[in-house]
């Protein structure tokens, strides 16, 4: 997207499907650092065998009773894929963990199985470490347990451009505060992996995709208190600033994902599934 007005409505449309409401039975802060890692499905295999290979992981993690947790989501616009995040306090935290990870011989004999079996369905994989932008981000602690999507903007800022994207962020962070007190982010920027190097991630959680059709109404307010120099402003600095960005829309998927015991505490139907019922053979005619 090399059209400033395009880029400028692309950043725009994001942060207005943003607000939710935050009447939240309880919150979760944004991990300082979050590894995120995708697995891409080949043509012609279905979801509901990477779920089924999947559980694997999930049976192991769970009889290891380990400390570490991370939940998986299910893309529903772009290539059929799944991103699995894994939050930690720190990059040190992430260490420890992989070090525990080998050191756990019945874990690791698990998860090498659970592995074989996964990979047989996969085209590719990849994983990225990414680091917390709380200057970035907008009443980023949510209801973790209660959201059902995620939306992820994911914006390429051009090479000695960051502080022009800083700046652009911090305008919206301020006009959307003045605007509507439900509005929400959370931003990441890219640490390490494949995409590492100006790459900034924007994440709303969401209850319901119908919190995206009443956000669009936001956008109007947003031009409007603005105006037309602050949206002068908007327009060149999204120009200068941003490469590419994309948004896409992402689905929790709890029977891949091992949850904190607090999330299901606070909501057990959604994140431990009752398994579905088998379907009786039909009676004979």
């Amino acid at each position: 997207m090399k059209n400033p007005a395009k880029l400028t409505l692309a950043f725009s449309l994001f942060l207005t499907t943003a607000v939710t409401p935050l009447a939240a039975q309880q919150t979760t802060p944004p991990p300082k650092v979050l590894v995120i890692a995708r697995e891409f499905l080949k043509p012609g295999k279905s979801p509901s065998q990477h779920q089924k290979t999947e559980g694997a992981y999930v049976s192991a993690m769970t009889a290891a009773k380990w400390p570490v947790h991370y939940f998986a989501m299910d893309a529903m616009t772009g290539a059929p894929r799944t991103l699995f995040f894994t939050p930690y306090d720190s990059f040190e935290a992430w260490e420890k963990d992989a070090d525990a990870t080998d050191k756990n011989t019945a874990l690791t004999t698990a998860l090498d199985r659970a592995y074989v079996a996964d990979g047989e369905l996969l085209s590719s994989y990849d994983s990225g470490a990414f680091a917390f932008r709380d200057d970035l981000s907008l009443r980023a602690p949510v209801d973790i347990p209660h959201m059902r999507f995620f939306e992820i903007s994911q914006f390429v800022v051009r090479p000695g451009h960051v502080k022009d994207f800083e700046d652009l962020a911090k305008m919206y962070i301020a006009t959307y505060e003045k605007i509507s007190p439900e509005a929400h982010w959370a931003v990441f920027e890219s640490m390490y992996g494949a995409n590492n190097g100006g790459v900034f991630l924007v994440m709303t959680p969401m209850k319901s995709l119908s919190e995206t059709d009443r956000g669009l109404t936001e956008s109007r307010q947003f031009v409007a208190a603005l105006g037309e120099d602050g949206m002068k402003k908007l327009t060149e600095l999204t120009a200068a600033s941003i490469a590419s960005s994309q948004t896409n829309v992402f689905r929790i998927n709890p029977r891949m994902s091992y949850p904190f015991e607090s999330w299901v505490q606070a909501n057990p139907s959604f994140w431990k599934p009752k398994p579905a019922a088998a379907k009786k053979p039909a009676a004979a005619q």
